[in-house]
């Protein structure tokens, strides 16, 4: 199948909303590479918003690039208990784990970028049967779908996007457009925020406010960031646990 390869540079921390932004553009595949990612199209659209990444186009023929994106997101077995599957995925889930289904690129959160799983992993850990969870940029909604299946009795999710919002519904209930700053004093005993440093830093203290645990991730270093009871490293990336304390 003919088309064309947009190659585009970017930050890791930028990855998950450009991939986001380019399927809503109209891509059929992505595929990670050194530096930045690579996009294709069927036909070429308008690059302008893409700018800033210093597009390069390059002419395909006779690949399958829809084909070869699928293949480059392989089932996959996270922490403990979990295997993560795109939709397209017929492999059977291990003995013992939860089947969590995902579609990379619907919104920011795929569980194959080390954030997530990271996530994840610290979930698995820190949320006891009965919590309730604040999701704060719940995006795809995967963190949001694991502390449902590890038994929280409450998950809600909240974004300013949204289109997040949206697709994060199709797993969860009780998702809303907003951010943390709107959310009662005290109402979790668990709140998770895998976005980046710089917002994490900025929502701190409405996050202490709101739970006693926090998962912070998105960053591969945060030279403020608070004193954790357990830190989580993966690939150069950092996932934070931090007491917030009582209420």
């Amino acid at each position: 199948m003919s088309g064309f390869a947009v190659r585009l540079r970017c930050e890791p921390d930028e990855e998950e909303a450009l991939s986001a932004s380019l399927w809503e553009m109209g891509t059929t595949g992505i595929l990670d590479e050194p530096g930045g990612l690579r996009a294709f199209f069927n036909e070429l659209p308008d690059l302008t918003p893409f700018a800033r990444f210093g597009p390069q186009i390059e002419t395909l023929e006779d690949v399958d690039w829809e084909q070869r994106t699928r293949d480059s997101f392989p089932a996959l077995a996270i922490g403990k208990r979990f295997f993560l599957v795109p939709p397209w995925s017929d492999d059977a889930v291990p003995e013992g784990r939860i089947r969590l289904v995902v579609t990379p690129g619907m919104a920011c959160g795929t569980g194959w970028h080390p954030c997530t799983q990271m996530c994840i992993e610290a979930l698995e850990v820190f949320l006891r049967p009965g919590d309730r969870v604040l999701d704060v940029g719940v995006g795809s909604g995967i963190l949001s779908q694991t502390a449902l299946a590890l038994g929280a009795s409450l998950v809600v999710g909240c974004d300013v996007d949204e289109d997040s919002v949206a697709i994060a519904q199709r797993s969860v209930d009780d998702v809303f457009v907003g951010s943390v700053d709107a959310v009662r004093e005290g109402a979790f005993e668990l709140a998770i925020a895998n976005i980046s440093a710089e917002i994490c830093e900025d929502l701190l203290a409405d996050l202490r406010r709101v739970a006693r645990v926090l998962i912070l991730s998105g960053f591969e270093q945060w030279p403020d960031a608070p004193a954790a009871i357990e830190t989580f490293n993966k690939d150069g990336w950092r996932c934070l646990v931090v007491e917030a304390g009582g209420f």
